[in-house]
């Protein structure tokens, strides 16, 4: 079984049983068991073991894993003491008397997720965490707030020179290659980031959802925002009447700053590197540990000094915002454990087979062909980073870069586009546990309404990529897919208004 189709069978499985069942704990389980009993030849204890000691313990005792566990509880703390000392409330209200509409408050989502382009993580809960008072308000359902986030995480980060995407795409890149300049070439191609961006501003102005989103905006606009029964996380409109607006606003300031200059030391910024370099070489769980650590640390003194909660209150959030970190923290153990198990089994190198034997025979379409593959695999993994680092080195192999064939540039943006495409819609993908997280959204029913948006999407830009290699230009390539975009929006929104005066 090993380094064949085989190899993602298991993350097929706990995928396909999370959106027939809607349970995502047990359905990653399954995947594991499935993943295990695959490597270990059916064996009992090969099986345990392999689950266990090279699985979930190795992923947990991993320090980038850790790290990344260790600042969402940090960002879990910081958010529960924002809603209790009437910070998020406050906002909310500042917030109801400038945005006047629902179109606004989707629009305001939108803009945050694009100016908070340092790590997708980041994005998620911060964005998550201000905007949740004003969707709320505006009846604007958390499913929609969910995609929101989403689709201004990784998509933002992976066309921002300066992110934590961008320094790991820089350390994909061969030795001897300026990996940075390959990442910045890159971004005029990267169609599925810049037209989910494009699709994300029409669906808000026109004031247009389909598929399962339809059921969550309607529901939301005549009062329930959450939909899925049983599921729901609260709200964060009744906390503490002390809270003004800089009790929001000054903690997620000193957030942001802290996380940019945690990143940036931990990339030798202080020791004389250019900041530039320094984010390429940026450890970005540790530079989020010591900048969220930091920006807790400052906003607790910062509401000890105005009084807004007392130490004890503020001990209090401590315990709370870890549990409400705590089923992201499983999904993400989960998913890293199985993410174990297909590494183990090689799809790695079944999936490199795949590329270099379609490399030759198929030039002009291999964009296209780079950015399914990249896509399946990183639905199928739940992680792009991990996508990178299987598809770039490959690409480059075969397309090296002194050859100044165009191509090459194309293909790693394709990669780099399609692997963001299968994070985007898949269920056990980080960033997707994020923005349920961010939102408080229930999990399965995030990635049920953001699935049809974000595959549309790679439609259009599966055939933006087939443009682009023909034409090789980036400018008349993304006119095209564009246009494509508009034109599809317009033709669903037709669709829809159609079926609606057939119902009435």
């Amino acid at each position: 079984m090993h380094a064949t189709f085989w190899a993602l069978v298991p993350p097929i499985v706990a995928i396909a049983l999370a959106l027939i069942t809607k349970e995502v704990y047990s359905s990653l389980f399954v995947g594991i068991i499935v993943g295990g009993l695959f490597y270990s030849g059916f064996g009992f204890e090969g099986t345990l073991t392999h689950i266990f000691n090279d699985g979930l313990i190795a992923q947990l005792s991993d320090s980038y894993n850790a790290g990344i566990l260790i600042f969402l509880v940090f960002l879990g703390i910081m958010v529960s003491l924002m809603n209790k000392a009437g910070g998020s409330a406050a906002f909310g209200k500042w917030a109801s008397s400038h945005v006047k509409t629902r179109v606004g408050a989707e629009l305001a989502t939108i803009l945050l997720g694009c100016l908070i382009f340092i790590d997708d993580y980041f994005n998620c809960l911060t964005v998550g965490s201000v905007m949740r008072p004003v969707t709320d308000n505006k009846k604007v359902s958390r499913a929609k707030l969910a995609y929101l986030i989403d689709a201004t995480a990784a998509p933002v980060c992976i066309i921002a020179p300066i992110s934590s995407w961008a320094a790991a795409v820089s350390g994909f890149a061969p030795e001897g290659t300026n990996g940075l300049m390959l990442f910045i070439k890159a971004i005029p191609y990267n169609y599925y980031a810049i037209l989910t961006i494009v699709m994300m501003v029409m669906l808000s102005v026109m004031n247009l959802d389909f598929g399962p989103m339809a059921k969550h905006e309607e529901n939301a606009k005549n009062g329930d925002i959450f939909t899925v029964a049983g599921r729901n996380t609260g709200s964060d409109s009744s906390v503490a009447g002390k809270g003004k607006v800089i009790d929001l606003i000054l903690p997620v300031i000193a957030l942001i700053i802290c996380c940019v200059i945690g990143m940036i030391y931990t990339g030798g910024f202080f020791e004389g590197e250019s900041f530039i370099d320094s984010f390429a070489n940026s450890d970005a769980s540790v530079g989020l540990v010591l900048g969220s650590f930091v920006g807790l640390f400052i906003t607790l003194v910062f509401y000890l000094i105005r009084k807004v909660l007392s130490l004890r209150e503020c001990m209090e959030c401590i315990p709370e915002g870890f549990k409400a970190m705590v089923p992201a923290i499983i999904i993400l153990a989960l998913a890293w454990t199985l993410k174990a198990m297909t590494d183990s089994l090689g799809a790695a190198e079944y999936v490199a087979g795949i590329v270099s034997n379609s490399a030759s025979s198929l030039l002009n379409l291999l964009p296209a062909i780079i950015f399914v593959i990249a896509a399946f695999l990183a639905f199928a993994t739940g992680t792009s980073w991990g996508t990178f680092g299987i598809l770039i080195p490959i690409t480059l192999n075969v397309f090296p870069l002194e050859s100044g064939n165009p191509i090459s540039i194309i293909c790693v943006s394709a990669c780099m586009a399609g692997a963001v495409c299968g994070d985007h819609c898949s269920p056990i993908s980080d960033t997707t546990i994020m923005s349920s997280a961010g939102a408080q959204c229930d999990h399965i029913a995030h990635v049920s309404t953001q699935l049809p948006y974000a595959l549309t999407v790679a439609a259009i830009s599966f055939v933006t990529y087939i443009m682009a290699g023909f034409v090789r230009n980036a400018v008349v390539s993304m006119i095209i897919g564009i246009i494509i975009t508009v034109f599809s929006m317009i033709c669903i929104r037709y669709v829809l208004g159609n079926d609606k005066k057939e119902k009435a």
